[in-house]
């Protein structure tokens, strides 16, 4: 037998034709592409446009440099090299494919480093999101499947010549550098490909422009980059008491708060018709001036820029008042139903009532949502922000301006409450704070009780002399179904009437334990004496997600819009006094805390906030974590990159490239406020850090 038809490694084995060792090379590009597209399949809304090719260009990068890994040694090392790169890539394919049809986002390697502790709690979730995905997670096993049934046929019985491995490692950085090439200079249309994918990290813009492979290669450059940025995770933070000679933001020099003279009204009596800024006395020049780091001396000048919101007819109405701030779980329009949720359709329809009211997801759904509303700032992608937020100063968080005015500030969660490090976050925003396994007992189920939560803590506060309480429920949680779900099974029978399939009947179910967690709220407040002085504030955290798009249309009705409907929602801002105001403006959940400053007469600079108070004459915009936004001269929808004017605006893409540079600019300096701990360098203040 000649030498060609041996193996010498394994003994007589037929060896691999050359055809056969080039399908062996060629496989791996081949299955890459494929996972990219059966990932596009069940993720992004337009399949076919520009973002193909480049994926198609980045497959073949990869698989090159897989199908180069994979014939580096003998028979045995490539046949297991091939295997293991193949069914890493199919992890990485099918562990998103699972998380963006539970959360409807993409997976980052920060979230990917907590799995452990998301998995502990939320398994059955996994599980049944592996079950909801089975078929195209089948899909993607095939090339795995495919490499270990036919793949003994071409696997190279030897080490490919010194020649074809430099082949392989020149066409996958050709490729690679061909594709960069093609989108850095590709800087048409509202948002650039060269944007996405040079300066910015946005996983929902990347994914389809780019792939999931390319958009984790992404990630991971994202997050070297914060790794010097990174807080001190040894430590625990202590909130900054105010020092004696300076007085703290929102200290007035009353040691408690006055007593509302009348109760609020649409229509308060106005005694000045001009109103000033809602600032504080920051001298930027001086800070510029002083100031040795280019990047804290960029964000001086980028805030003293902007236009502060004004003071209003509305500022102050509810100076003095109590104030209960719930963000719901999962809570939106879809849950009001009169019979169902009688409170929260009252609440909802009464006090100021916000027609074009947005709640956007963003990338770490409820701890993002909580950021966004209680901050006024934009979390940064591929990090928990509200976690990262903890080892900085917050003067802005709502514990931190209602104690200088003698407030009591608690904060409750009825589930476990270490989850996404809220023991950290909530103290640092100056909340006396208890959960699940800490100081709060509730019956661990899942999810656990809104009504038992309210029974539980509303004795410990309602006796004070005034009060600042923040409440995340959990009761609307997902999955919606009546056999894992403890809230909807507790009101399956009282929702059998509904017209609807058994995903929407279970989330107003769960959501039916919500509404009467307020119920027995509103009657505990009202007994007490308390009702009249207090103001509730109610929104959700995200979108219920759990729900198919088909399922929230049943909820909806006819006219249902799957781009951005999804988002709009409701938030309550209601106080048992006050007379119906409607407010058509466009706004959105970040925009929550600087309006609820307004109203209660905080001092704060509305310049270092995101957001914008409602109420004020500030044009209202409403800004998607994928860029995409809204406002009265028409929508822009970044995954598209079109922007479609309103009725009547004569705007066009010179308007949608202004705006984009506005709301990028937001999201750049709302990082920078994070990273580089900026409140604590603008106003002075350091915070500290016990061991």
């Amino acid at each position: 037998m000649s030498e060609a038809t041996i193996n010498p490694e394994v003994g007589e084995k037929p060896c691999v034709s050359p055809a056969g060792r080039w399908a062996y090379i060629l496989f791996f590009p081949a299955a890459v592409f494929y996972l990219e597209l059966i990932l596009r399949a069940f993720t992004v809304d337009r399949f076919f446009d520009r973002g193909l090719w480049y994926i198609l260009l980045f497959s073949v990068a990869i698989g090159l440099a897989m199908a180069f890994i994979a014939t580096l040694g003998g028979r045995r090392w490539n046949r297991v090299s091939g295997i293991t790169v193949v069914v890493l890539a199919f992890l990485l394919a099918g562990t998103q494919l699972v998380y963006h049809n539970i959360f409807k986002e993409y997976l980052t390697l920060f979230s990917l480093t907590n799995a452990g502790e998301v998995l502990g709690e939320f398994w059955k979730d996994a599980l049944l999101g592996i079950w909801h995905t089975m078929l195209p997670l089948l899909a993607l096993v095939v090339p795995v499947v495919a490499l270990i049934v036919f793949g003994p046929r071409f696997t190279p019985q030897k080490r490919a010549r010194a020649g074809t491995a430099v082949c392989l490692l020149v066409l996958a950085v050709f490729f690679y550098l061909f594709a960069n090439r093609l989108i850095l200079s590709s800087t048409a249309g509202i948002m650039s490909d060269r944007f996405v994918y040079a300066e910015t990290f946005a996983p929902k813009l990347a994914v389809p422009r780019f792939g999931v492979f390319t958009t984790t290669r992404l990630d991971v450059r994202n997050t070297m980059k914060q790794t010097d940025a990174a807080p001190p995770v040894e430590t625990v933070p202590k909130t900054v008491p105010a020092e004696p000679d300076t007085p703290a933001v929102g200290e007035t020099s009353p040691d408690t708060a006055p007593e509302p003279e009348t109760a609020p009204t649409s229509e308060p009596e106005i005694e000045e018709p001009s109103y000033t800024p809602n600032v504080l006395e920051i001298d930027f020049d001086a800070l510029i001036k002083g100031e040795t780091d280019p990047v804290i001396a960029d964000m001086h000048r980028y805030f003293r820029a902007q236009e502060p919101s004004m003071k209003n007819k509305y500022t102050g109405v509810f100076e003095g008042y109590d104030l209960i701030w719930i963000v719901g779980e999962a809570f939106s329009t879809f849950a009001l139903d009169e019979t169902h949720t009688p409170t929260l359709t009252r609440l909802a329809n009464e006090g100021f009532v916000f027609k074009n009211f947005y709640n956007p997801i963003w990338g770490v759904s409820t701890s993002d949502g909580e950021y966004v509303a209680t901050t006024g700032l934009i979390p940064k992608n591929g990090v928990w922000s509200y976690y990262r937020s903890s080892f900085n100063y917050m003067p802005f968080g709502f514990g931190n301006l209602f104690r200088p005015l003698g407030y009591s500030a608690r904060a409750y969660h009825n589930h476990t409450y270490t989850y996404y490090d809220r023991d950290l976050s909530y103290p640092n925003m100056g909340y006396d704070y208890k959960g699940l396994g800490s100081g709060l007992e509730v019956e661990e189920t899942w999810p656990e009780s809104d009504v038992e939560m309210m029974e539980k803590t509303v004795p410990e506060y309602v006796g004070d002399p005034n009060f600042l309480v923040y409440y995340l429920s959990v009761s609307g949680h997902l999955n919606y179904n009546f056999f894992g779900n403890a809230m909807s099974a507790k009101h399956r029978e009282e929702v059998a009437d509904l017209p609807y399939s058994e995903a929407p009947r279970a989330y107003v179910a769960c959501q039916m334990e919500f509404d009467q967690a307020i119920g027995l709220l509103l009657d505990e407040l009202e007994k007490s004496g308390r009702l009249d002085h207090t103001v509730i504030v109610i929104s959700g955290d995200h979108y219920p997600y759990g729900l198919e798009i088909e399922e929230m249309e049943e909820l909806h009705g006819s006219g249902f819009d799957d781009r951005f409907g999804i988002y709009k929602s409701t938030l309550i801002i209601w106080n048992s006094l006050m007379e119906r105001t409607e407010v058509d403006k466009l706004c959105s959940s970040l925009d929550i805390m600087p309006t609820l400053a307004n109203l209660f007469g905080l001092d704060f600079d509305s310049r270092l906030i995101m957001g914008r108070d409602i109420l004020s004459d500030t044009p209202g915009l409403v800004m998607f974590n994928d860029r995409s936004f809204i406002t009265d001269q028409g929508v822009y929808d970044s995954l598209s990159d079109t922007f479609t004017a309103a009725e009547g605006s004569d705007a066009g893409n010179e308007y949608a490239v202004k705006t984009l540079g506005e709301v990028n600019d937001r999201f750049k300096y709302s990082e920078a406020i994070l990273d580089n701990d900026y409140y604590a360098c603008v106003l002075k203040r350091k915070t500290k850090e016990i061991q």
